[in-house]
Order: structure tokens, then C-alpha cells, then sequence
């Protein structure tokens, strides 16, 4: 019997838990790279549609180069109780201290968390956390609205957040 090429790459994204490539999702399901594509674009206006007369929570985005099925932004504190850790525990500290000081050039992360700073940069702006921005030599770092869906933040105001991260880290000392 032959499987619907559309549902095949909708169960590889929602099975992934994270952003994956068209590649990666290739080589999953075993689907050409035309018919993965094709799927993806489906799929997102499948989901886009649904959105729109709030027949869904789950929406399919494109991160950089990758695509994930996740919840819509208004449905994410609903979920976050019950979802795992999906961030690396190394990626951790470095968006927490992008947080507390952004906008941040990277050279300065670099003094901070050391030459790992550039494979976190790359890994935190495929997961949404963070964008940057070319600065001469560098980068200036900051966190995404995403970020602040993500984990949960009731505001975007940085003072707050700063405080908000000064007391987190009080605690676990």
C-alpha cells in the first residue's frame, strides 16, 4: 500500500521535537528532496489554514534553514508543563547570558563562554532563540520573541528580565 507522501513528512516533523532540515527529513522517510519540499509548503498552509479558524494548536515554521511542527504562540504555556527540556543543558548559559545582556557583541560572549560561542550562536538562531547582526568584525546578539514564548517570560522588557534572571541565579546558589 502506498503512503501519503504529505502524512509521512508530517509524523517525521512532529517526531523530530526540534527544527530539522528537508535533508535530514530525506533521509528519515526516504522521500526525494522535490517531494519533501513540496510537502513541507503543504503542510504549513494546511496549518496556517486550520490557525486561522482555531482548529489547531500546532503550527509548522521554518527556522533558518529548518523546519519544526510546534505549538502556536498563544497555546505554549498550555504545553510546557508536560514537554521535555528540548534545549541542550551547554546551550543553557550562553542564552541566559545573552539574555542578561543583550544586545551583546558575540566577541564578548566569546570572553565569556569561550570559542564554543560561535556553534552556540549558530545553534540558538536555528532554534529561534536568538537573532544576530553583522557589526564590523562581529555580531550583536539578541534574544527573539520566541525566546520569551519559549521559556515562558511575561515580558520582553530587559530590566525585568536582567532581575528576573538575578533572582533565578540568587536561588540556585
Amino acid at each position: 500500500m502506498k503512503r501519503n507522501s504529505l502524512r509521512i513528512v508530517e509524523a517525521a516533523l512532529f517526531s523530530a521535537g526540534r527544527p530539522v532540515s528537508v535533508d535530514e527529513i530525506c533521509d528519515a522517510t526516504n522521500l526525494g528532496k522535490k517531494e519533501v519540499t513540496s510537502a513541507i509548503s503543504s503542510l504549513m498552509e494546511e496549518y496556517k489554514l486550520r490557525a486561522e479558524n482555531d482548529d489547531t494548536a500546532i503550527e509548522v515554521s521554518k527556522a533558518g534553514e529548518k523546519y519544526a511542527m510546534q505549538l502556536r504562540a498563544e497555546y505554549t504555556e498550555y504545553g510546557k508543563k508536560l514537554s521535555g527540556m528540548e534545549v541542550p543543558k551547554r546551550l543553557l548559559k550562553t542564552v541566559a547570558l545573552i539574555a542578561y545582556y543583550q544586545p551583546v557583541e558575540q566577541s564578548e560572549m566569546k570572553n565569556m563562554v569561550g570559542s564554543s560561542i560561535y556553534e552556540h550562536v549558530r545553534e540558538l538562531e536555528q532554534m529561534g532563540f536568538i537573532k544576530s547582526k553583522k557589526h564590523g568584525r562581529t555580531k550583536i546578539l539578541e534574544l527573539t520573541t520566541y525566546f520569551y514564548e519559549y521559556f515562558g517570560f511575561e515580558t520582553t522588557d530587559r530590566e525585568k528580565i536582567k532581575e528576573y534572571l538575578k533572582e533565578k541565579i540568587k536561588r540556585t546558589k
